[in-house]
């Protein structure tokens, strides 16, 4: 078993790197490029070093065709249509909750794929919840996404994408982004990384990497990798379960890398980081929502830093469970705080609307949207 810390460190160190993409054309992926990558590209074009600046300033404003850089000169368009590609986000439907406000998106991408993605609205200001992934290799019972399978991995400008169209289609400003919707972040690891350095950067959309929160079911070793970056977000971990039988049964990564390992994984991130691990956990009725698993995962946790997020689980199709009681969820987070385990319940936001990432994309491709 591994403890907390003993993983050696050459299994820590980051392993490979961010590859650029190419379309079927084999055109760049130039939204996904840092501004030092940028420059090269333009300058094996024969063109100066400002002008990489002033394209890197224009995919960063949100153009979505290289014709809208106007202070561009025409020959060096011609070049980057023939060489490169501008990722675009298209809105293909919308759902917007006559509850709360919530807005539930489908994206179209470039290559016709679709992916989810949600506009919440906090007293903190408002947060979108994004898709890194077209389907998930995970197969947890609970999730939507993961019933239509994996189709590819989303590129760091399709990521960027989502947030640029939400925010332009609501008129907002989003400060909080959750990479919680479709695929597994992990899984995607290094289109990730690549895009949390983007987005967070002062000539990107500037969103301060404590504002970003990204949701794990659990790739440990990615989980000791994202720990070297020492990046600051908040590591959220899909746990739903207080024990391998029980988690390995809805979530079938638990079968490579069981509980112990993950929890090791995750202290030493805790310790690491510095920064409070945040372990969702769908409260299913007769499930995993009795007092005895309360107890048990009040012991597992006690001592770390963390906290755990109780989410009545939402009703999927093809599945027969039900969210737990009122009663059963503040039982439940009693029995937590005994153990000095904070929990809270959240709030359910969309549920007219499906706001569950992979419950609209089945239902537009089952009726024949693709």
């Amino acid at each position: 078993m591994v403890q907390s810390g003993e993983m050696s460190k050459s299994k820590i160190q980051p392993s490979g790197c961010f590859e650029p993409a190419y379309d079927g054309d084999g055109r760049l992926d130039i939204k996904s490029l840092n501004q030092e990558e940028i420059t090269k590209q333009i300058l094996a074009m024969g063109q100066q070093k400002f002008r990489a600046k002033q394209v890197f300033d224009w995919i960063n404003k949100g153009v979505e065709n290289f014709d809208e850089m106007t202070n561009i000169p025409r020959s060096l368009i011609e070049e980057l249509k023939k060489k490169c590609y501008i990722s675009v986000a298209h809105i293909e439907k919308k759902q917007v909750s006559l509850y709360d406000g919530t807005v539930k998106y489908l994206f179209k991408m470039n290559d016709g794929e679709y992916v989810e993605s949600v506009l919440m609205k906090y007293h903190h200001g408002y947060s979108l919840c994004i898709s890194t992934q077209v389907g998930c290799k995970m197969g947890c019972t609970f999730c939507a996404t993961g019933k239509g399978g994996f189709t590819r991995n989303l590129t760091p400008s399709e990521m960027i994408c989502q947030i640029e169209k939400a925010q332009k289609d609501s008129e907002i400003r989003i400060s909080n982004i959750v990479l919680m919707g479709m695929g597994e972040p992990l899984d995607n690891f290094y289109n990730v990384v690549r895009f949390i350095q983007l987005v967070t950067s002062d000539n990107g959309l500037n969103i301060g990497v404590r504002h970003i929160s990204l949701s794990t079911c659990g790739l440990v070793p990615r989980i000791y990798e994202l720990s070297e970056y020492n990046f600051g977000l908040t590591l959220s971990v899909s746990l739903h379960a207080p024990n391998n039988i029980l988690r390995s049964n809805t979530m079938p990564v638990n079968k490579k890398y069981p509980i112990e390992e993950l929890l090791a994984a995750c202290r030493y991130y805790a310790e690491k980081t510095k920064r409070r691990i945040s372990f969702e956990y769908a409260m299913i009725s007769n499930v995993n929502d009795m007092d005895e698993c309360a107890h048990e995962l009040g012991k597992k946790l006690k001592g770390m830093l963390c906290h755990v997020n109780l989410i009545p689980v939402n009703n999927v199709v093809e599945t027969d469970y039900r969210k737990s009681s009122k009663d059963r969820l503040e039982s439940f987070v009693k029995i937590l705080e005994k153990y000095s385990v904070t929990a809270t319940i959240r709030r359910t936001l969309g549920s007219d609307i499906d706001a569950s990432c992979g419950q609209l994309r089945g239902k537009h491709i089952s009726k024949g949207g693709v």
